[in-house]
């Protein structure tokens, strides 16, 4: 511990950043507290201060001892934290590149094997290389939105301080949001290109896992955009052109950052933004989400990479709200529309800057030097207006912002969910009354459940008879509205009271007139009805009461269905369990095991035909059940049995035949001629890859016919010829015999994979 006297007090540095020290009554240096606790009145003989030094950290400044006057960017970027990496990055392949490795690894295998055995691979690997190419562009040429999404996310994507590096001639950066706070997650600074100076906003990303968390992942918090607010408000004062870089997930959603203010250090941005004097380009170049990539995005233009994403919010996200899973992530991305094609198409974007084949990643430099062309054509067309027509261009082009689709037919499932048209003002003005939307809604989930069966709703039968009689009540008012609006109502009201007169008599007769009368006002309000003023919605509620008793019938038409399943499956479990029949399986199977045979071919005539025969005694029995509960069952021909031992008769040569064909088929394909074609033709797939040229599909179609010529040469033998129409011919016969087409068997179910199956091979592709 030091010890300082008392009298060296007076000659201390105070030091300013301390509210509680004294500069009167001759006591500079000592603070309040202890003057508090000591009378003033008394001398300080043996008064002493101790002080503790604590050994800090040196600050690493970025500025070097002897700085390069030189170097790229002027000697002021040398107070730039951000330098090339010591280590160079590892490489990153994404999932839906992995078809393109064993590419990659037999091209190095290639290069390999040639500086082993010192042979000229020269041939090979280039040919290989430009196959990687070739299939690299197709990959890259029909790119899905989610695969954009992983390209935009790369970990080796290039940052917005590595373009500005690249496209600056010179470039300083600017720290502080001057209230204490300097968000390295948005980085600000003045440089110059071709000459021309501008004030460069940018999010900036890690390369690596510690910049990463330095950088907080490229997720700004309020100080950020507080930062970036200033110099705005520096580069509209100098007159300064103002570009931004959009490479963000969202601002940084954490509660700190919503007690300082989040949501209205972003207003604030979105607010003045619209106000400055100067030309403003924004870019996308990795991924921009939400408010967050919004808050420094309102500008004359907004351009993407070509791989770059601009969403409300994130597939994964999106999926998980509207699908419950974020593995809808895909469906997510194409719904959303957040690729730069599509964002162009509806005007949000105003411009696509290339990529090279496989990414910004693959060659950042050649992406840089598309910026720079981007934002120099872009200033040279917004430094010619004058500050009343930049402001409205900035307006304008987020008045214009979305599409419209007309005339494309609605999915009656997304319709359910759709809101319902209003009904005109004048309408419900003549009609004196609101449009009960409890009821529409009611009859929506009706309609869902009864018909679409696309919700979870399940209303009771006691629900759907209260839904019914509403909607009754509902048609039956608006024909009162329509009798009460053709002057109708006092004949109605007439004619009801005589036909209650009627009803009520002795004999309840009701007389011809009184049916004239009935008639001729039906007729004369069926003629006028289409001329009542609430027509539509009438029609519109008779629509609704058919459709929900149409589909209440058909629910109910299911369940009986449904029960009536469940008593024949009943009924049929109760024939099979009943002893007598439980026995005669038993015994058949006894007598199929001692048989010892193991396919049905094998077994003799006498078995086949008790089997068949047991299969007849239970199926009069499951028929007789059918009977039982009044339903029409298919009489069963007498010739049944004769006919099924015929038709397993005719199985076994038809298989015999096919092992035939099969054997044969095998023999052929182990010949050297076609095994050389198949290799060949293996060959010529895989050099082709995902799109071959018109010659090499010449070359695939050219092999596989001929494979396909000797195949069925090596099948139509005379031989098997003979064999097949011999048993052609049986079958006919059989056929004839046993009824023609009205017989148990068919001729086109026993052919199967016959010789005729296989000498089609010499005609099809």
């Amino acid at each position: 511990m030091a010890s300082v006297p008392h009298s060296l007090l007076s000659s201390s540095v105070t030091s300013a950043s301390d509210p509680l020290r004294s500069s009167s009554n001759g006591l500079n240096g000592i603070p309040l507290r202890l003057i508090g606790r000591a009378r003033l009145g008394v001398f300080f003989k043996e008064f002493t201060v101790t002080a503790k030094i604590k050994k800090g950290k040196k600050h690493d400044y970025p500025w070097p001892n002897n700085p390069d006057p030189n170097v790229k960017g002027g000697v002021l970027s040398h107070l730039s934290y951000f330098k090339p990496l010591q280590q160079k990055q590892n490489p990153v392949t994404l999932d839906f590149e992995k078809p393109l490795v064993n590419l990659e690894k037999k091209i190095e295998d290639v290069r390999k094997l040639a500086q082993e055995t010192g042979l000229d691979f020269k041939d090979q690997i280039v040919s290989l290389e430009n196959k990687h190419q070739q299939a690299l562009k197709d990959l890259y040429k029909h790119l899905t939105p989610i695969q954009r999404v992983y390209i935009a996310r790369h970990p080796n994507r290039p940052t917005f301080l590595d373009h500005i590096l690249n496209i600056t001639d010179k470039w300083v950066e600017l720290h502080g949001d001057r209230a204490g706070y300097d968000d390295p997650a948005i980085v600000t600074g003045i440089g110059s290109i071709d000459g021309r100076p501008y004030m460069f906003i940018g999010q900036q990303k890690g390369r690596n896992t510690r910049e990463n968390i330095h950088r907080n992942f490229g997720m700004p918090t309020p100080h950020g955009y507080r930062k970036a607010l200033r110099m705005m408000y520096y580069a509209d004062h100098h007159g300064f052109p103002i570009v931004t870089f959009i490479d963000t997930p969202g601002a940084f959603a954490d509660l700190k950052s919503e007690e300082l203010g989040q949501g209205e250090s972003i207003a604030q941005n979105l607010r003045t933004m619209f106000g400055l004097k100067v030309p403003i380009v924004s870019i996308v170049i990795g991924e921009g989400g939400s408010g967050g990539a919004l808050a420094i995005g309102c500008a004359n233009k907004l351009l993407m990479l070509e791989n770059a994403v601009f969403y409300v919010a994130s597939p994964e996200a999106c999926a998980a709200i509207l699908w419950k899973s974020a593995k809808a992530a895909p469906k997510a991305a194409e719904q959303l529309k957040i690729t730069a094609p599509e964002l162009v198409k509806l005007k949000v974007a105003d411009g696509i800057i290339p990529e090279p084949v496989g990414g910004a990643h693959s060659d950042p430099s050649w992406t840089s030097q598309q910026i720079k062309a981007a934002i120099a054509e872009a200033m040279d067309e917004l430094l010619k207006m004058d500050i009343p027509e930049l402001l409205s261009h900035r307006m304008l082009k987020f008045r214009h912002i979305g599409g419209f689709l007309e005339g494309i037919p609605v999915d009656p499932e997304k319709k359910l969910n759709m809101k319902k048209k209003d009904e005109p003002i004048s309408q419900k003005v003549k009609l004196g009354r609101t449009p009960d939307i409890e009821l529409e809604n009611e009859v929506g989930k009706l309609k869902q459940v009864l018909k679409f069966r696309v919700s979870s709703f399940k209303p009771t039968e006691l629900e759907l008879n209260e839904m019914i009689e509403k909607l009754r009540r509902e048609v039956n008012q608006e024909f009162s509205v329509a009798v009460n609006a053709m002057d109708l109502g006092d004949r109605l009201e007439m004619l009801r009271e005589e036909f209650a007169k009627a009803r009520n008599s002795p004999d309840q007769l009701i007389n011809q007139g009184l049916k004239d009368k009935i008639e001729k006002l039906k007729q004369e309000f069926n003629q006028g009805l289409s001329e009542a003023p609430n027509y539509d919605s009438l029609n519109y509620k008779l629509d609704m009461l058919k459709e929900i008793c149409k589909a209440k019938k058909l629910s109910e038409q299911n369940g009986k269905t449904a029960t009536l399943k469940q008593e024949i499956n009943k009924r049929f479990k109760e024939v099979m369990d009943r002893p007598d029949i439980k026995e005669k399986l038993e015994a058949l199977k006894a007598d199929v095991a001692n048989a010892g045979v193991s396919t049905e071919r094998d077994l003799d005539s006498g078995l086949k035909a008790k089997i068949l025969k047991v299969k007849k005694e239970i199926e009069l029995e499951l028929t007789d059940v059918l009977k039982s509960l009044n339903l029409d069952v298919e009489a069963i021909k007498s010739k049944f049995i004769s006919d099924q031992t015929s038709l397993l008769d005719f199985k076994v040569k038809i298989e015999e035949l096919n092992d035939e064909i099969g054997s044969k088929i095998e023999a052929a394909a182990s010949s050297s001629d076609i095994k050389s074609r198949i290799e060949l033709l293996k060959l010529e797939i895989a050099m082709a890859g995902r799109d071959p040229g018109p010659d090499t599909k010449t070359r695939i179609n050219s092999l596989i016919q001929q494979i396909k010529q000797s195949l069925a040469e090596a099948v139509s033998s005379s031989e098997l010829i003979e064999k097949h129409e011999k048993l052609k011919e049986e079958m006919t016969k059989t056929m004839e015999s046993s009824g023609g087409s009205n017989g148990s068997m068919n001729l086109e179910d026993l052919k199967g994979g016959s010789l005729e199956d296989a000498s089609r091979l010499k005609n099809n592709d």
